[in-house]
């Protein structure tokens, strides 16, 4: 093992301790929180270092990124989560190669990613992104919207929506992204009591690398992690 993979190694052995910790305070098990390792700012090498770390589930937040890794790491045992903003015409190539799709925010991009499923023959589990903290530079869909995009995915037959996915406000502490981690929380949780048949919410999306322990704390089940996974190392 190199000095960077080794760096990469022990950075997740020390965030998997972090997060088993956060999960212990708010009485949860470490299992129930999926590492999402977000490789959009590393070269191949880099991020095949992070497989070997153990990090099987990867996002990317650029069609085009999401498409050359996978290519280039078709033998490994990935999971791809798209997390940046999918245009509906990067949606057939992208499509067969995500194990979930984070963020979807448009009722046209629900409808396209359900056609596309239906043409390519195989359902799509996605989450909704919501602007849970109201940034008007952040995409997402605003908090009021949000309950008829779950109502009209129930009409839906290839998309299988399974939770939310959202991010603190850019300015703020620690204590205001935990705030907004519950606002999340407590959305999920209102939307899932009328939720129709076939739309389970089980699954939140939130957390980075600055405050990802609250988001665990707060509920989250999938944390995105960059930064933090790959300091010290020449990305």
């Amino acid at each position: 093992m190199n000095a960077a993979a080794g760096r990469i190694a022990e950075n997740v052995r020390q965030v998997r301790e972090r997060i088993a910790a956060a999960a212990a305070r708010a009485g949860r098990a470490p299992n129930e929180v999926t590492l999402v390792a977000i490789t959009k700012y590393v070269s191949l090498d880099v991020t095949a270092a992070a497989i070997e770390a153990g990090c099987m589930d990867l996002g990317e937040s650029r069609p085009q990124d999401l498409w050359s890794k996978a290519a280039a790491l078709a033998q490994r045992p990935v999971r791809w989560h798209m997390i940046g903003h999918l245009q509906r015409n990067k949606v057939r190539r992208t499509l067969p190669l995500v194990h979930l799709m984070q963020s979807v925010d448009s009722p046209r991009l629900l409808q396209a990613l359900d056609d596309e499923a239906a043409r390519q023959g195989h359902p799509v589990d996605v989450l909704l992104e919501v602007n849970v903290s109201g940034d008007a530079s952040k995409t997402g869909l605003p908090v009021d919207e949000v309950g008829t995009l779950v109502q009209q995915a129930g009409q839906l037959k290839q998309v299988r929506v399974r939770g939310l996915m959202g991010m603190a406000a850019r300015e703020g502490d620690a204590e205001g992204a935990r705030a907004d981690f519950a606002a999340l929380r407590q959305l999920r949780d209102r939307l899932a009591a009328a939720a129709p048949p076939g739309v389970s919410l089980a699954e939140l999306s939130m957390g980075m690398s600055g405050d990802f322990e609250q988001a665990v704390e707060e509920g989250a089940t999938i944390v995105r992690l960059g930064s933090i996974l790959f300091e010290g190392v020449d990305a």
